[in-house]
């Protein structure tokens, strides 16, 4: 299945979601800083990328949703329903998160569990995503709308006068 939302053949979400993903990370790093002491922009720089990324996250969840909404596969449906929702929380768990943070929390408290619990979270949710592309063959071109799993068992192997005939020659001398 090709990507409803995409540039020249290439799907939108999946450019899109290294950014919030990134920004994401880095703000529990800068939240482990502080908590081993670091001096400096620690906090400012965890809430920064905090704002970033929900920014980011809800523009590529457009765009995942324009994807969703053109499955055709039951399964990959399913799938990537899963995968929207547990992405959600994620994005509420850091909307909650950046406002405990603008009210001054300490680190020590929610906003640091916080942290932890979503980037948890966001790491089920890119296995739900990769498990639809590499099996499900989602935003793949060429998929034919047949999940990868059918596509490999219906290819037909080399026959073996083929593999007989370029035994033993550097490949692209025949």
């Amino acid at each position: 299945m090709v990507s409803r939302a995409s540039i020249a053949g290439h799907p939108i979400h999946p450019m899109l979601v290294p950014i919030p993903i990134g920004l994401f990370v880095f703000s529990l790093v800068a939240d482990i800083a502080v908590y081993l002491g670091w001096v400096g922009a620690w906090p400012a720089v965890a809430l920064y990328c905090i704002g970033g990324g929900i920014v980011g996250a809800l523009l590529a969840a457009v765009f995942g949703f324009i994807d969703l909404l053109s499955l055709r596969d039951d399964r990959a449906k399913k799938i990537g329903t899963a995968h929207m929702v547990i992405n959600l929380v994620v994005v509420a768990l850091y909307i909650v998160n950046f406002w405990l943070r603008w009210q001054g929390q300490a680190l020590a408290g929610a906003p640091g569990t916080l942290s932890i619990v979503a980037i948890l979270l966001l790491l089920a949710s890119g296995w739900l995503g990769g498990h639809m592309v590499y099996v499900h063959g989602v935003a793949v071109a060429g998929s034919l709308g047949q999940p990868l799993i059918e596509r490999r068992k219906a290819q037909t192997p080399v026959r073996e006068e083929r593999r007989r005939a370029y035994s033993g020659r550097p490949v692209g001398q025949h």
